[in-house]
């Protein structure tokens, strides 16, 4: 049985391919938390609660793309020295 986090990872990232969206839609949250297992392997897991891991993942997903992306534009201002010929 997968644990609850690898339940939410794969929801954050079936919901970015999906939607497109790092803001997660009720409705979608809660198909998924039906229809992929959630409900059924932890029956006390509350669709609220998972809701919000689902969408912490999501944001920090965000974040962390974000600070990939400015990493790599503050790369190309600087420029990257060629390779130096011997």
């Amino acid at each position: 049985m997968p644990k609850l986090t690898d339940y939410v990872k794969m929801a954050a990232d079936e919901y970015v391919r999906e939607a497109g969206s790092t803001e997660l839609d009720a409705r979608w949250i809660a198909e998924f938390f039906q229809d992929c297992g959630v409900q059924d392997a932890y029956p006390r897991q509350d669709l609220v609660v998972f809701a919000k891991l689902v969408q912490k993942e999501l944001t920090k997903e965000d974040e962390r793309a974000a600070k990939k992306a400015d990493f790599q534009l503050d790369k190309m201002i600087r420029g990257v020295n060629p390779p130096r010929k011997p």
